[in-house]
């Protein structure tokens, strides 16, 4: 192992894709209950993007140089002490909280990861906790009951594709706000599609003559403003995202931090395993071109995870 290069992506500072570097780092060695997981794949996330450009410094203080990534799958390299459960050879799934999984190698606490099921490609595993979790709270903030209708924006993003299967697994009427590009994947998957923009309340009422009894905004404020103007109650209005207007009108603003677990993680896993839902890969890139792969995020109109293979 020693003479394996271990290199992760960094930055010195808040700024665009062009700060993002990757460089050679020692080889990670594990604490008491953490392995080391010789990362095969890991998701990109829009969050990890807010951190990087400095948007949420309230929240998440970054000091420098820093680390980035939370999704990550590959295979145990090493254990510490204490760690039971889990051998070096060991194929896992789970996440990093200490922004570290877009690198050759990451330490976590082995209450961080879950044995990949066999039938889970590399790709979908390193990028399923951030979207499969956050999608799993967000459903679960609703309490969706079969036969209600329940709204989506960004539907067809990587958070919103794996919601929409959710909800449809539940028997909702689903209707997903998303462009017009995405109206086929979205039928296809039983969804409904509205395209936003101007007029799409009325599209959405449209679509919905009985009424929405539920709204899960993935995308910005003026979703949960929207979602009042179709009447949906504060209690059954979601958000990812918008957290200041959620806490002016009293709507729910759970996320992944919710959903955390690997209880969760393995439930969602499941039902990728069982085909109830399926994880859209929408590109790969090597991990020297990390600045590329969040370019093409930062672009929008991304269906579905992009991921690192490093």
């Amino acid at each position: 192992m020693a003479s394996t290069p271990t290199r992760a992506v960094r930055f010195d500072g808040y700024g665009d894709e062009s700060v993002l570097h990757v460089v050679e780092i020692a080889m990670p060695v594990p604490a008491a209950g953490e392995v080391v997981v010789e990362v095969r794949a890991a998701g990109i996330n829009p969050g990890e993007m807010a951190i990087r450009r400095g948007y949420l410094e309230s929240q998440f203080h970054t000091d420098f140089p820093s680390g980035e990534g939370s999704d990550l799958a590959g295979v145990v390299t090493s254990i510490g002490e204490g760690v039971t459960g889990f051998a070096v050879g060991d194929e896992v799934l789970g996440f990093s909280w200490t922004r570290s999984s877009h690198a050759t190698h990451a330490s976590v606490p082995v209450t961080q990861i879950i044995p990949k099921p066999s039938e889970l490609g590399w790709e979908v595993a390193g990028s399923l906790y951030v979207a499969g979790c956050t999608a799993y709270a967000a459903v679960r903030a609703v309490d969706p009951q079969r036969g209600e209708t329940v709204a989506v924006s960004a539907a067809a993003g990587g958070v919103g594709t794996i919601v929409v299967q959710m909800l449809r697994a539940r028997g909702v009427f689903v209707i997903g706000i998303a462009s017009s590009a995405n109206a086929a994947w979205l039928t296809s998957h039983g969804v409904t599609p509205v395209e936003y923009g101007d007029g799409l309340a009325d599209r959405i009422r449209a679509a919905a003559p009985e009424g929405v009894d539920a709204f899960i905004d993935l995308f910005g404020p003026e979703y949960l403003d929207l979602a009042l103007e179709l009447g949906v109650a504060p209690q059954r209005i979601e958000t990812i995202i918008s957290f200041e207007r959620a806490g002016e009108i009293g709507s729910r603003a759970d996320g992944s931090g919710t959903a955390s677990t690997p209880e969760v993680l393995t439930e969602v896993a499941g039902l990728v395993v069982d085909g109830t839902i399926q994880v859209e890969i929408a590109a790969t890139y090597p991990l020297d071109r990390a600045a590329d792969a969040f370019r093409e995020l930062s672009a929008g109109h991304t269906r579905g995870k992009i991921v690192l293979i490093p």
